[in-house]
């Protein structure tokens, strides 16, 4: 059975409290009143029931005298045996009581007596446990969540976006299936699950909010089994598995979430696009002035995004070639963003770039006026802070059309092909009259006589999903679990 300490609060051994408790739980089981311990020690009884509450905090020499009384030593009432189930939940309710929820609720302190229930005090600190969790849950604002990103983007900058635990991981994972190297294929995939105790299994009924579901009881990973048309099998599986593979534990935080999506897909895109085989490749191009996130993408049969993130893992690590990445919604608003070769993207006042309108001018927002959408779209962009050079797509997604595109600087476009295209804009998004504030004379005609209704995606306008699993309906999945669980 489960330990008092464990299901309640820590009991601290040597406060008042506990060692009120630990004097009744004696005197008790020497079948000792309270009267009789008081008339042995000379004190009143009520004296000594303020000593048992932790109300009053005892003497040294009121501690050895109730010592002798119960027949014991003094170290036995300091750091003796662990206090009964009863004795841990009526403590960790008193100091509840005089904590910040309670007194917030308004909820006054009531005295706990022997024939208060035991079923009343554990409702009441389950009641206080799941309102201190709500608010935990939501302690983590929105600029709290945009302060984590900003955070972790100047991780993965001081990194030049390359993670040398996670390739080596990814290596030795292929070594111990035997990858010949080259593209993974689904086989493979499917044999690192073999590897780590996993069994693949396809169903119709996976819960909406998740990309699979693992049973760790049971060594079986789920999986839909309906992957669209334009769906990676291998991704799905390799995001579950890479969890597994670096020993992610529930996330306390929003930034230990962050961090761990970004490990989870790093390693996926390591595994798919391993870096002994890609940074030769990559090498060779570069000599050839042939480098091209197009040229990536097909090779190893991966998503345009997969290829252009891959890239930035390894551009300025194993080339030299300082970067940046954007992925853009089609309203204009920027989802994700990485750079290390100073281009200014626009930020709030904590530094964030994602949540922001990205610049009209700039490649990732023209890419979306573009008719062929089966070639790469390329352009120079002119900015207050130089000139840079970018490759943009556009991908769709469940919530609409997102453009994906990768950037460097003037000097490092001569490694790239498009290289040579005519295309080109100017961007001064540091200004407002750049593209943020309308043309005077339509702002003066339409300003009062307009009210537009914001297409920006729901889980840019919720930064912050409740819940270990941000976004995730726990019930949903336990329930499937259950409904899965084999026996």
């Amino acid at each position: 059975m489960t330990s008092a300490k464990t299901q309640y609060p820590e009991v601290h051994d040597t406060d008042a409290l506990t060692i009120g408790r630990r004097i009744r739980q004696m005197r008790t089981s020497r079948g000792m009143t309270l009267e009789e311990l008081a008339a042995a020690i000379g004190r009143a009884p009520s004296q000594v029931s303020m000593i048992e509450t932790g109300k009053r905090e005892p003497k040294l020499t009121q501690l050895q005298q109730i010592a002798r009384a119960l027949g014991t030593g003094l170290d036995a009432l300091l750091e003796g045996e662990p206090l009964d189930e009863r004795s841990v939940a009526e403590i960790a309710l008193q100091r509840a009581m005089t904590g910040q929820t309670f007194q917030t609720l308004g909820i006054e302190p009531f005295r706990i007596t022997k024939t208060t229930p035991m079923a009343a005090v554990q409702a009441l600190l389950a009641l206080h446990g799941e309102i201190e969790r709500l608010k935990d849950e939501r302690a983590a604002t929105p600029e709290e969540a945009r302060r984590a990103n900003v955070e972790l983007r100047h991780l993965m900058r001081r990194q030049d976006n390359h993670f040398a635990d996670l390739e080596k991981r990814a290596a030795e994972i292929l070594a111990a299936v035997g990858h010949p190297g080259g593209p993974l294929t689904q086989r493979t995939a499917s044999e690192i699950a073999a590897y780590l105790g996993f069994t693949l299994h396809y169903a119709p009924d996976l819960p909406q909010t998740t990309r699979s579901v693992a049973d760790l009881a049971h060594g079986r990973l789920y999986l839909s089994s309906s992957v669209p048309a334009k769906g990676d099998a291998r991704t799905a599986v390799l995001q579950a598995l890479s969890s597994r593979i670096l020993g992610h534990a529930e996330p306390r935080s929003y930034a230990e979430f962050l961090r761990q999506r970004v490990e989870t897909n790093y390693l996926t895109g390591a595994l798919l696009m391993p870096e002994a085989d890609v940074v030769p490749a990559l090498r060779d191009a570069k000599q050839r002035r042939a480098i091209s996130i197009e040229d990536l993408r097909d090779a190893y049969s991966v998503s345009y995004e997969t290829a252009a993130h891959r890239f930035t893992n390894l551009a300025t690590r194993h080339l030299d070639i300082p970067v940046h990445f954007l992925k853009v919604h089609e309203s204009g608003t920027i989802t994700k963003a990485y750079e290390n070769d100073d281009v200014n993207f626009p930020t709030d006042r904590l530094g964030a770039i994602e949540g922001q309108m990205c610049c009209r001018k700039w490649t990732s927002r023209v890419v979306f006026e573009e008719d062929d959408r089966f070639n790469p779209y390329y352009q120079y962009t002119d900015t207050g802070g130089g000139t840079y050079w970018c490759t943009a797509r556009v991908e769709s997604s469940s919530e609409g059309l997102h453009s994906v595109s990768v950037g460097v600087r003037f000097d490092d476009t001569r490694w790239f092909v498009g290289r040579d295209t005519a295309n080109r804009g100017v961007s001064k998004h540091s200004a407002e009259v750049c593209c943020r504030r309308a043309p005077a004379d339509l702002e003066e005609r339409w300003r009062t006589r307009s009210w537009p209704n914001v297409k920006t995606p729901r889980t840019l306008l919720a930064t912050l999903p409740t819940g270990a699993f941000p976004g995730v309906d726990t019930t949903d999945v336990y329930a499937f679990l259950e409904a899965h669980a084999p026996g």
